[in-house]
Order: C-alpha cells, then structure tokens, then sequence
C-alpha cells in the first residue's frame, strides 16, 4: 500500500471511527456521511482527497475497514467506533466454537483481572484466527492472545456480532471466559 493510501486510511479511521466533528462531519446512527460531505470536509481542513482515492482506499484495503453504501454516495467505518453517535445495529450471529483477542503483554495482567473492555470503542474485537489475532496484539507491543470459548459462551446468552468486514464484536468478556492462547 502506498503512503498515500496508508496516509489516506488512517485519517478515514480518524473521522469515520472517532472524530468526525474534526472536520465539521455528522455521521448518522449507523455512521454513514455523504462521500462528497467527506471531501468537502477534508478539503477545508487541509487535506486533499477525492472521490477515485477514497474509493481505491476502501476496495484495495486487506482489512476492510470501510464500506461503501449500495448507492455510491455513502461511506463508513464497519467497526471500531468510538463516538457516541454511531450505533451500528449488527445483526447477532452464532460464532465458531473459539474466537481470538490479541492484545500487548503490558495489558495482560489488567485484563486477566478486569476481563475484557471494549475502552474507548463500543464492542471488543475478536479474530477468527490465532495468526490475525497476533498481528492485532503486536501493534501494541509484545503480542499474547487470548482464547474465548465463543459458542460457550453464546449458549450461556452473551451476545455476538459480525461485522461486514468478518471482524467478531461483543460488548465485554469476563475474565472466566479468557484463556491464554
């Protein structure tokens, strides 16, 4: 990925995910905003960007992160709000029998007290795969993954969702569901 398009998705991480209000933008309750809202916003804080980039950012990213509404005019980030104004309304699903956190070793001891939080966004990522689970953890340090009994879990009523871009969120995991991977 070129550093404009890295550049580029890191600051639709910034104001579809946190800040949008940083560029005069008001996401919707399920964090759409107007493409050309979006443009028009980056342009008057300094930033160039246009309709051809933004959509070769969202089509050409490994992660996913973002989606494009079925009418062309619309863009979000599918997961890892923090502002309060977004509630996606992710429809639950059943999850695979085990699902996977990453995290820093620096967090462990925390999270093996407090169980797991989503902090400043709305739900707790999980992986499906040990190996995207350490790549997460190692953005923050020494990675460690922690093993969830999903299905177990979603048998004893605790809720999961997907999002569109394969990502599993739940709102919290105790700590007598986390294991060391």
């Amino acid at each position: 990925m070129s550093k404009q398009h890295t550049d580029t998705s890191k600051f639709l991480s910034f104001v579809l995910r946190h800040e949008p209000q940083a560029i005069g933008l008001t996401l919707d309750r399920e964090g759409w905003v107007e493409i050309a809202a979006l443009i028009d916003g980056a342009r008057q804080s300094g930033r160039a960007l246009d309709e051809a980039l933004i959509r070769d950012v969202v089509t050409s990213s490994d992660k996913k992160r973002f989606a494009i509404s079925e009418d062309g005019l619309r863009i979000r980030a599918v997961q890892g709000h923090s502002t309060e104004s977004v509630a996606i309304a992710y429809a639950e699903k059943v999850p695979p029998e085990f699902l996977y956190h990453g995290t820093a070793t620096r967090f462990l001891e925390s999270i093996l007290k407090e169980g797991l939080k989503p902090g400043e966004r709305q739900h707790v990522h999980l992986s499906e795969d040990v190996q995207t689970a350490t790549a997460v953890g190692q953005r923050y340090g020494k990675p460690v993954v922690l093993k969830i009994e999903a299905l177990r879990m979603h048998q004893q009523g605790f809720k999961f969702f997907q999002a569109e871009n394969g990502v599993w969120l739940v709102t919290h995991l105790p700590t007598h569901c986390l294991q060391l991977a």
